[in-house]
């Protein structure tokens, strides 16, 4: 159960960069709105990273969250906010992937 709530604050996570993102080119009420959504997405993924961490190994659970960030935020980039999927870019981030994989595997 604890791996599943370690999946959704890493996905908090990739939210709040896209609010992030999105704040960015926002003004007025609807920068407001999108940093109102960054923050509630950032005190979610804590609380549910400090949830998952109370049985899961810190570093490895630790490791994980950050590397879900990091993959959806730059899936997020190539998607959304059209950023280039150079094909090192791409080789980088399946062997990202595959390390984030290899952790879980080992984990106890």
């Amino acid at each position: 159960m604890n791996w599943i709530i370690l999946l959704l604050a890493g996905l908090f996570e990739v939210s709040l960069t896209f609010c992030l993102g999105k704040a960015r080119a926002a003004s007025g009420v609807e920068f407001y709105l999108w940093g109102s959504g960054f923050l509630a997405s950032t005190v979610l993924s804590m609380t549910l990273l400090a949830k998952a961490v109370q049985t899961l190994p810190l570093g490895t659970a630790y490791a994980i969250w950050t590397g879900i960030g990091a993959v959806g935020t730059v899936l997020i980039g190539i998607f959304v906010f059209k950023e280039p999927a150079t094909p090192i870019r791409l080789f980088f981030l399946f062997a990202l992937i595959a390390s984030l994989i290899g952790l879980k595997i080992v984990s106890y």
